[in-house]
């Protein structure tokens, strides 16, 4: 059994914080990346099938929307942070100085 020398610490939430974010958009990624694989898959073997082709069409669409608002979403977070002068996109605790 590990014996734990130091209890948690707030400034380890930000080391969490900036983990979640970066998993976050990596899965983000990901997903529009099957996705155009599903919606490509779906296009090669409709054949002549208007209704599996508007499927994968379909597939494509959403695909290609989720990167639009992904990108969009990061694009306005760095606007408005240029703006205010404030970076949403790095999480950051000021914890106070211990007295003396």
């Amino acid at each position: 059994m590990a014996v734990i020398d130091s209890p948690a610490q707030i400034s380890g939430l930000e080391t969490v914080f900036g983990t979640v974010i970066s998993v976050a958009l990596s899965l983000a990624g990901i997903a529009v990346l099957v996705m155009f694989v599903i919606g490509g898959f779906g296009f090669l073997t409709a054949g002549g099938d208007k209704e599996a082709a508007q499927k994968a069409q379909k597939t494509l669409t959403y695909a290609i929307a989720g990167l639009v608002l992904t990108v969009s979403a990061w694009i306005i977070l760095k606007l408005i942070g240029q703006f205010l002068g404030v970076e949403f996109t790095k999480f950051s605790l000021q914890l106070p100085s211990p007295a003396p």
